[in-house]
């Protein structure tokens, strides 16, 4: 027979603690009247926590209630955002982009920085390092808690290590080791559409959802798994990665090595491009993720006459979820990535009436709601979740 364990007098300070600390961060500064109210604790315990809080540098006062009268009553606590800085980092094949936040999630400085065609690896990854330690001196801060970065590719779940389908390049993989070894921070690795996929459950428009699929739509395709609240990688790290997906409606097969006879022929950024002038619709030549949003928007903007187009592009994107769905199950499944972001409610409802017709499976469609770039929201989600881990404590 077992017993029930009482909380010792610490792990009850450190419980209220963090349930203070959690509210500060949701909603803001808060006097210690409304943190008794919204945590139901007396106000003796309240005072004792906040003095701690405050001796540890995680919360001081940062002005007056005027709802309240002048005095202890009045006061304002709040996080100190300086207390820690975070830094997410999206790697792509045409460049890198960083965001420095500090304690509450705040953005305090960004930087991009291209990836010219023909410049030497060592010579991208020695700039990526530096813009990011300019980016972190602008934020204020001398150091970083932790950074987070999402690329595409395999991240093994035994190693952490980035490896590479399709031909990416290896300087992302050098980047990431780089900055392991010369900024002596915890570096967190993720693939980008889980990045992506987190950031919508979170931020954008699967906040109700504890399983759906977030279908990319951008350069290439791939997708990210959330079932029962716990985002799925795979034994090789390697679950979503729908580009190598045989699909009809290509010319031939994907390879080990090669996913354009996969579902990336057929919904792409150059495939999406190649539709869209069939159709007579204008797409940059770039060939890449923002000319494939632009031919999308133009299509939106045609109305009726682009309408056929996206018809044809909606029966594409259903036949790489409708797979997805039928092994899944999902229930809902949210498009994103510049194309499924561009495309909207229009796109998303189109594709929902296609898949109705391929899978017997009910599956909601959604479009991406996420403003920005949803891998660096993700990024900076994950990074933000591991330094209030270790100043907050333990959930």
């Amino acid at each position: 027979m077992t017993t029930a364990r009482t909380a010792t007098p610490s792990t009850a300070r450190a419980i209220n603690d963090r349930l203070a600390l959690g509210l500060l961060l949701e909603q803001g500064p808060l006097t210690a009247t409304q943190l008794k109210e919204l945590t139901g604790l007396s106000r003796p315990t309240v005072a004792d926590l906040l003095e701690r809080l405050q001796r540890s540098g995680l919360v001081t006062v940062v002005g007056e209630s005027g709802a309240a009268r002048r005095g202890p009553n009045a006061r304002l606590y709040g996080l100190v955002a300086d207390r820690a800085h975070i830094a997410g980092v999206d790697v792509r094949t045409v460049g890198v982009t960083i965001t420095v936040a500090d304690l509450t999630g705040r953005t305090r400085a960004t930087a991009q920085l291209p990836a010219e065609p023909g410049t030497p690896s060592a010579a991208l990854v020695d700039d990526a390092v530096r813009a990011l330690a300019e980016a972190t001196r602008r934020a204020g801060a001398d150091t970083l808690h932790t950074i987070a970065v999402g690329a595409p590719g395999l991240v093994d779940p035994a190693n952490g290590e980035l490896s590479h389908t399709g031909g990416l390049p290896r300087w992302h993989a050098d980047l990431v080791r780089a900055l392991r070894e010369q900024l002596g921070v915890p570096v967190l690795l993720e693939n980008e559409v889980n990045l992506a996929g987190i950031a919508e459950r979170r931020l954008g428009s699967a906040r109700d959802r504890d399983t759906f699929v977030l279908l990319w739509l951008g350069h290439s395709v791939g997708a990210a798994a959330v079932l029962d609240g716990r985002l799925r990688r795979g034994a090789s790290g390697g679950t979503g990665e729908i580009g190598f997906l045989p699909v009809p409606g290509t010319s031939m097969l994907p390879t080990a090595t090669g996913c354009d006879g996969g579902f990336h022929g057929l919904a792409g950024s150059a495939a999406v491009c190649a539709l869209a002038r069939e159709h007579g619709l204008p797409a940059p030549a770039a060939d890449d993720a923002p000319a494939a949003e632009a031919a999308v928007r133009a299509a939106l903007a045609a109305g009726e006459d682009g309408a056929a187009f996206l018809d044809v592009l909606a029966e594409r994107v259903a036949l790489g979820a409708a797979a997805i769905c039928v092994v899944l199950d999902p229930g809902c499944v949210v498009l994103g990535g510049e194309v499924g972001t561009a495309g909207g409610t229009a796109l998303a409802d189109r594709v929902g009436r296609r898949l109705a017709g391929l899978s017997p499976l009910r599956t909601e469609v959604r479009a991406g709601t996420v403003s920005g770039s949803a891998v660096l929201g993700g990024a900076v989600l994950i990074a933000l979740d591991a330094v209030h881990e270790d100043l907050f404590g333990g959930p």
